[in-house]
């Protein structure tokens, strides 16, 4: 595939005000929404560039970007053999000519003001190395539905803001950022050791180096979430697995709240083997899970106003809640008491 540079050579184009960069594979059935909706965005900016980075899917992704490749002259497909995120994104941000960098998901659109917003943010905000905003959770059938719901919940996913709404300000982190390209050069890129957690790696680095990030409503997207408790479960999994190597790389805990699930499963547990030995352990156990049961069923039905939806969603607190506990533990053991490194065979491009 050609480098985006040669496509604004041929041009005999100025440098685009901004690049976006997609990270796919096997995205065939979104991918091309993702692109017409930057494109749409796009109407709000001097100019811009699209460059997908493919991590050689098998699925229909490469002729849907060829499609519109064909429609709009400013998108670029780039091959990723090594088939991981950071390294895509690190593809990307070393193609792209644009001073500020924008990351969108293969599964994801953004809202018609999306570019615009995020370098008006940017400008007033040059202070920040990063700037985001609420990303909507959509959902596809009533299973992604209540996973919609349980992501876009305090009680489901903490304080993340990204997530769940809230004021606007400065935050730990945040998905889909605008960065400055200046300022992703100067702490190293993405780390492509990390399968997962990316991004939340990369904006602690960037905090700990004295930037900030901001969070502003006027930068919209929508996420479609995935449609199986199954799947769900493993994302949240490797999303602890990860975090725990993040917290072994840089030696801290990077941020609180990811502390709850794994330190809930492991009460669990704990309470679990003692059971059979100690009463006290019984009666503990039920009433840990009873007044988690309780919580997860005063947010939910406070989210669905409806018993058979509540209990959808409580289903899908549990699945994320769990998963990101168990990983975080198998990252424990693994990272922190055997000392192992990630295997090579987890490093694929997945959502």
């Amino acid at each position: 595939m050609s480098d985006a540079r040669d496509v604004r050579d041929a041009q005999g184009s100025t440098a685009p005000a901004v690049s976006v960069i997609i990270p796919v594979r096997n995205e065939g059935a979104f991918v091309g929404r993702a692109i017409e909706s930057i494109v749409r965005s796009g109407a709000g900016v001097p100019s811009y560039e699209i460059i997908v980075v493919d991590g050689m899917s098998d699925d229909d992704t490469r002729d849907v970007v060829s499609r519109a490749q064909a429609l709009h002259d400013n998108v670029t497909l780039l091959d990723n053999p090594a088939r991981t995120v950071p390294l895509a994104l690190n593809i990307g941000v070393r193609a792209a000519a644009a001073d500020v960098i924008i990351r969108v998901d293969g599964h994801a659109e953004v809202d018609p003001a999306f570019l615009a917003a995020n370098l008006r943010e940017l400008d007033a905000h040059p202070e920040c190395a990063c700037v985001g905003g609420p990303i909507e959770s959509v959902d596809l059938d009533p299973d992604s539905a209540s996973i919609s719901l349980a992501m876009s919940s305090r009680f489901g996913v903490g304080n993340a803001r990204f997530r769940t709404g809230g004021a606007e300000g400065y935050v730990d982190t945040l998905a889909f950022g605008a960065y400055r390209k200046a300022d992703l050069l100067a702490v190293g890129l993405f780390d492509e050791e990390l399968v997962r957690n990316q991004d939340d790696e990369l904006n602690y680095r960037l905090v700990s180096s004295g930037r900030k990030i901001w969070f502003s409503h006027a930068i919209r997207s929508r996420y479609y979430v995935r449609s199986s408790l199954r799947n769900l479960f493993k994302q949240y999994f490797q999303y602890g697995y990860w975090k725990m190597y993040v917290n072994r790389k840089h030696g801290t805990i990077t941020s609180l709240r990811q502390l709850a699930p794994p330190l809930f499963v492991t009460l669990l547990v704990c309470l679990l083997v003692a059971s059979p030995f100690l009463a006290d352990a019984r009666t503990s156990l039920v009433a840990v899970l009873a007044t988690y049961l309780l919580a997860a069923g005063y947010f939910a039905f406070d989210l669905t106003k409806d018993l058979g939806k509540a209990i959808g969603v409580i289903r899908a607190f549990l699945t994320l809640h769990a998963g990101y506990g168990l990983g975080y533990l198998a990252g424990v053991r693994d990272f922190l008491i055997l000392r192992r490194r990630p295997a090579t065979s987890s490093a694929e491009l997945s959502r």
